[in-house]
């Protein structure tokens, strides 16, 4: 799967001004609300939180990886954002966190493109270089190309 048509630059913020949880999931939503990948922000946000109600998803290595499956969803897409403090969010490893990869997922992609997507980041999160480079990367095309190397 080439990740580069799922995923985008103005998709990704480097230097988000979330404090919490909340504000990093609304943050990163206005991202893809404005690019037209979310129809229906608050819709969205109702199905990042269900999921989130399931289990957490903090991974490890401060990063999480939130999604919501739902047909606010326009089109099956992430978004990166990292922020400029340690957020708390229950994780595998119980860092905290800096770098959030949000799945935004259409109800049609749940069990085909989601899970290839999950793949192929989970993939990228495996390698402790590419860990690093997502923590201290400043350009955004240098992250696509992170996990464009994982296809």
């Amino acid at each position: 799967m080439d990740i580069t048509k799922i995923l985008n630059v103005k998709n990704i913020k480097l230097n988000m001004v979330a404090n919490n949880k909340e504000e990093v999931i609304e943050e990163l939503t206005d991202l893809l609300v404005a690019d037209g990948s979310i129809i229906n922000r608050d819709d969205f946000i109702r199905d990042v939180w269900r999921r989130e109600a399931q289990g957490s998803t903090g991974f490890e290595n401060h990063i999480a990886i939130p999604h919501g499956k739902s047909s606010a969803v326009s089109h099956t897409t992430l978004a990166i954002g990292r922020t400029q403090r340690e957020i708390p969010w229950e994780s595998l490893d119980g860092s905290d966190i800096r770098c959030i990869i949000l799945f935004a997922v259409r109800l049609e992609d749940q069990n085909t493109t989601h899970i290839r997507l999950l793949t192929q980041v989970s993939s990228a999160l495996a390698d402790d270089e590419i860990i690093a480079k997502l923590l201290k990367e400043d350009d955004p095309n240098n992250i696509i190309e992170l996990f464009k190397e994982q296809d």
